[in-house]
C-alpha cells in the first residue's frame, strides 16, 4: 500500500495542469491569499476522500479475495487501464498547446471561493480515486498506515506547498521563476501528461493483477 500511495501521490503532485493554474493564481494581485485558498481546498478534497474510505472500512482493511477487496482491486485496474488508454491516445494525437486560459483575465478580481472551486475542478480525480481504492488496505490500528495516508495527502500537495511558501518568503524572485516554470510546463504539458498517465497506469494495472492472482 505504501509504495502504491507514493507512486500515485508523486504523479498527482507533478501534474502540469493544476500547477500551471496555481502559478497563475499566485501572479494575481492577491496571489498569496488566492493560492492559499486553492491549496487548502485541494488538501481538504484529498483528506475528505481518505476520510470517507476510513469511515467505510472502520480502519480495518477487508480480507483478501473477499468482495470488497476484489472490487477495490478491480477499480484500480480499471483506472490503470483508463490511464494507459488515455496516455496512448494523447501520444498518437497530441493536443495543441493552450495559451493563457480565459479565466486568467479576471483573476485579479477572483474570490477565495473561486480559487477554492478551481482546485476542485483541476484535481486529477482519476488518480485521487486510485489513491482512495489503495487506502482501503489501511489498517489504522497502528501508526504506520496513519503516517502513510498522511504522507499521501502531503505528497500530493507538495508542489503547491513549495510554491506557496516560495511566494511568501521571496515574492520578487518567485514571480519571475514561477512564470518561467509555467512557461516550461506549457511547452512540455503533453509529454508530462502522457508519461505520467502511462507510468502510473501500467503500475496500477501490474499491481492490481498481481494482487488478484496471488
Amino acid at each position: 500500500m505504501v509504495l502504491d500511495l507514493a507512486v500515485i501521490g508523486t504523479a498527482i503532485t507533478l501534474g502540469p495542469l493544476h500547477n500551471s493554474a496555481f502559478i497563475l493564481l499566485l501572479a494575481a494581485r492577491r496571489g498569496v491569499r488566492l493560492g492559499l485558498a486553492f491549496l487548502l481546498s485541494w488538501l481538504a478534497n484529498l483528506v475528505a476522500v481518505i476520510a470517507v474510505v476510513v469511515l467505510l472500512t472502520g480502519g480495518h482493511p477487508p480480507a483478501r479475495h473477499t468482495a470488497p477487496s476484489t472490487a477495490a482491486l478491480a477499480a484500480k485496474l480499471a483506472i490503470g487501464l483508463g490511464l494507459v488508454v488515455y496516455g496512448a491516445r494523447r501520444r498518437r494525437r497530441p493536443h495543441p498547446p493552450h495559451g493563457t486560459p480565459r479565466w486568467a483575465a479576471r483573476i485579479d478580481h477572483a474570490s477565495w471561493g473561486a480559487a477554492a472551486g478551481l482546485a476542485w475542478l483541476v484535481q486529477p480525480w482519476g488518480l485521487v480515486g486510485a489513491g482512495a481504492a489503495t487506502a482501503l488496505d489501511a489498517d489504522l490500528s497502528g501508526a504506520e498506515d496513519w503516517l502513510a495516508l498522511t504522507g499521501f495527502c502531503v505528497l500530493a500537495t507538495l508542489s503547491l506547498i513549495v510554491m506557496e511558501m516560495y511566494a511568501v518568503w521571496a515574492p520578487a524572485a518567485a514571480g519571475a521563476r514561477l512564470d518561467a516554470l509555467r512557461d516550461w510546463l506549457g511547452r512540455h504539458q503533453e509529454q508530462l501528461i502522457v508519461t505520467l498517465s502511462l507510468v502510473v497506469g501500467l503500475w496500477l494495472m501490474g499491481a492490481s493483477v498481481y494482487a488478484l492472482v496471488t
